[in-house]
């Protein structure tokens, strides 16, 4: 059910206020690192480059879910040739990361895009525009009955948008308008005046459950209301709910606790230093998000169960990941999930480097330091689990990616910058009443 813009910005009114067009908090990139931060996030980044260099297919250029983080493929059954949509949205973001920081040559770059962006639009399955969540890495065709995806699609052009601007090349510029044109957003809301469906299978027809809660799919948001072709209306923004959490000394706004939800959409929209008609700042909002986090681990780590024995102010992190058994959990914190059972996860802190820079690196280098065999060719393992040492034996695109594209925002914004130069996106931030906050967000 719709809300009204009002009655949620009295709601959020308690952590962030938004008024007026005073000057937009950009905050300075990479502030206070150290020598041996900026040699860790150098090394971090050229690893996780790695894994869309060698994971991406060398006929149609999609990239693998996963992959043994020591590299080579996957040793888990089914897994070795499945590609995902997202990670190969992160694998186009990742060829400006390489680009620009000299770990990649453009030509290089450029013939790759060109390579991935073409399959896509030429032979790829897709419906209406939407592709399938899960493709066969060498030949495109659906696999494990995947869902034609809205959100996946939506990090997929998100990245193509991105090598667009950021490559300057026109073959690949034409080619990621034609995908972003193609996409018929209208047909995903499925008669719903405002609430984007999360997918749509030929079995099944449209998945039930819409992106009716505050999640990573802002970015699905801005694509779909800005689109040059088939748009949605702007009230779509005000129509999702936004819960507003109290947990770890940090009060914000969470649909579920996987970290996840904060980053990805981040990776790409700069949302610095702006608030919308809901008095939000979701920069901010995701900052605290990280903080109450690390706040909630480090006190279930004392536990007198030991369920979660290893946590800590140092070695923390819960998002969408590998356990140690062979399985996948979508768990995360605040309130730290039942199921959790002293996992911890890179990417969590990884992906949030852009947000709270001290305390994700002290982690992330704390992991490196302490649990040596969980960094590898790709840079950290999906998961580890201090208790025991257990460390997951694959790294996954999409935890790769987050870890890529927010390490190279905090060490000067490059995928923001070239996100940001899209007009589409610029007229629906707009759109959806986006502007500068007025002073610092109140606690």
């Amino acid at each position: 059910m719709k809300r009204p813009a009002l009655v949620l910005a009295l709601v959020t009114a308690a952590f962030c206020a938004c008024a007026g067009l005073r000057g937009r908090r950009t905050p300075p990139a990479a502030p206070g690192l150290t020598r041996a931060d900026r040699a860790f996030l150098d090394d971090l980044q050229r690893r996780s480059l790695r894994y869309f260099l060698e994971q991406a297919d060398p006929v149609t250029g999609l990239v693998r879910d996963r992959a043994a983080y020591d590299g080579g493929p996957s040793r888990r059954a089914g897994a070795r040739d499945a590609a995902s949509t997202a990670a190969t949205g992160f694998g186009l973001s990742a060829l400006c990361v390489g680009v620009a920081r000299g770990d990649l040559p453009r030509a290089q770059a450029v013939a790759r895009a060109r390579r991935v962006l073409a399959f896509l639009q030429e032979k790829a399955p897709q419906e209406r525009g939407f592709f399938y969540h899960f493709l066969d890495a060498r030949t495109g065709a659906r696999i494990w009955r995947s869902e034609a995806s809205s959100i996946d699609t939506a990090l997929l052009l998100a990245g193509a948008l991105t090598a667009k601007q950021c490559l300057g090349d026109a073959e690949v510029a034409a080619r990621a308008d034609a995908l972003y044109a193609r996409v018929d957003f209208p047909w995903m809301l499925n008669g719903s005046p405002d609430l984007l469906s999360m997918g749509w299978t030929p079995e099944g027809g449209f998945i039930k459950a819409r992106w009716d809660t505050y999640s990573e799919h802002m970015i699905l948001d801005l694509l779909a209301i800005g689109s040059p072709t088939h748009p949605i209306p702007a009230a779509e923004w005000d129509a999702w709910k936004r819960p507003v959490v109290r947990a770890g000394g940090e009060t914000f706004v969470a649909g579920v606790a996987p970290l996840f939800i904060h980053q990805y959409s981040q990776a790409y929209a700069d949302f610095r230093g702006l608030c919308d008609r809901h008095g939000l700042d979701y920069f901010e909002n995701s900052r605290r998000a990280t903080l109450a986090q690390r706040a909630a681990m480090a006190a279930a780590g004392k536990d007198p169960s030991g369920r979660c024995a290893g946590w800590s102010d140092e070695i923390w992190g819960l998002t969408s990941s590998d356990d140690c058994r062979g399985g996948y959990a979508s768990w995360g914190a605040p309130p730290v999930d039942p199921r959790a059972d002293g996992t911890v996860v890179p990417s969590a802190p990884g992906g949030s480097l852009m947000f709270a820079p001290r305390v994700c690196l002290d982690a992330l280098r704390a992991m490196k330091d302490r649990f040596p065999k969980a960094y590898g060719r790709y840079g950290f393992a999906d998961s580890l689990r201090p208790a025991d040492g257990c460390v997951d034996p694959d790294a996954l695109g999409i935890d790769q990616g987050i870890t890529l594209l927010s390490a190279a925002n905090l060490q000067g914004g490059i995928i923001w910058k070239a996100f940001m130069k899209n007009p589409e996106i610029r007229r629906a931030m707009d759109a959806v009443g986006l502007k500068p906050c007025a002073g610092p967000p109140k606690p």
